[in-house]
């Protein structure tokens, strides 16, 4: 297990302070500068979780609200809407600084049968074929500027293999279709509520990039502003994140300073394991007047 692995399974790990109260760890995430969106979503669900003993969550719908402060801890307040027979509702409200910085919703379901289909998973080559993304930014550092290179090369817990990866600085203008392979090897052995708990920090990265590929932009080339505003997911089928999950990504419309994200997340067996949607803030970054 590397340090970033276990710093993230204890950033999951959250404390419980009363009932229906809970403390998260600010610190230690993807950025030093912000908490990363997934992070708080990941952590909310643990709170979510901390009250639902007997039944796992099928979908979660979040809206990130302020920036969260990386320096202090996070606060999780758990309301209990409703405990059904099949379903169970919670809503959680992320606060800092005493005020929000996201709330969400998740709901969770009894296991029981029923009428199944699926989309069949894309013909993608396999992860082994493609290089990973900390390879990759290492062969780009000379490029970054001195005061972000840290945070660039950032250990990061999750190992992530782009398909076809781009320039980062130069990228040429692309389908907004694309495909990464993910996974988290310290996963193995855990709860099935860690398992989606993680799944829900790694199901952020990347989505909100899919609306900037028709444009030929990247978070990096400094040309837009970009920032997750809201976060759905729902979970179809057993996760195992400690083995590599094909992550489908598409942006059906981008307009008026917004991107719209849509994800499938598939295990390599083809079979689809949880879906996604996200609407980011794409804003134009003018040059100041002299």
């Amino acid at each position: 297990m590397t340090d970033a692995q276990e710093t993230l399974l204890n950033l999951l790990e959250i404390e419980q302070l009363e009932v229906d109260l809970f403390r998260g760890t600010g610190q230690g995430g993807e950025t030093s500068t912000r908490i990363f969106g997934g992070q708080v979503v990941a952590q909310a669900l643990a709170a979510a979780y901390g009250t639902v003993p007997d039944r796992l969550c099928h979908s979660l719908h979040a809206y990130f609200i302020r920036p969260g402060d990386p320096e202090i801890p996070v606060i999780y307040q758990v309301d209990r809407a409703r405990d059904g027979g099949s379903f169970t509702t919670r809503r959680v409200v992320a606060i800092q600084h005493g005020k929000q910085i996201l709330n969400m919703s998740a709901s969770f379901h009894v296991d029981e049968p029923g009428r199944h289909h699926q989309h069949p998973m894309p013909q993608v080559s396999g992860p082994e074929n493609w290089p990973d993304r900390n390879v990759l930014r290492a062969e780009e550092l000379d490029r970054v500027p001195e005061h972000r290179r840290a945070d660039f090369m950032r250990p990061r817990p999750i190992e992530l293999h782009d398909v076809e990866p781009r320039d980062m600085f130069e990228p040429e203008i692309v389908s907004d279709e694309n495909h990464s392979w993910f996974r988290m090897s310290a996963a193995k052995g855990s709860s099935p509520q860690m398992q989606h708990c993680m799944l829900a920090y790694a199901s952020d990265m990347n989505l909100l990039g899919s609306s900037l590929r028709p444009h030929g932009l990247t978070w990096m080339n400094g040309k837009v502003m970009t920032a997750s505003l809201d976060h759905a997911m729902w979970f179809h089928a057993p996760v195992h994140f400690e083995n590599w999950h094909l992550y489908t990504m598409d942006s059906p419309w981008t307009g008026g300073a917004r991107g719209f994200n849509r994800g499938s997340i598939y295990d390599q067996n083809g079979t689809l394991v949880a879906s996604t949607a996200q609407e980011g803030l794409i804003r134009e970054i003018t040059p100041r007047k002299p």
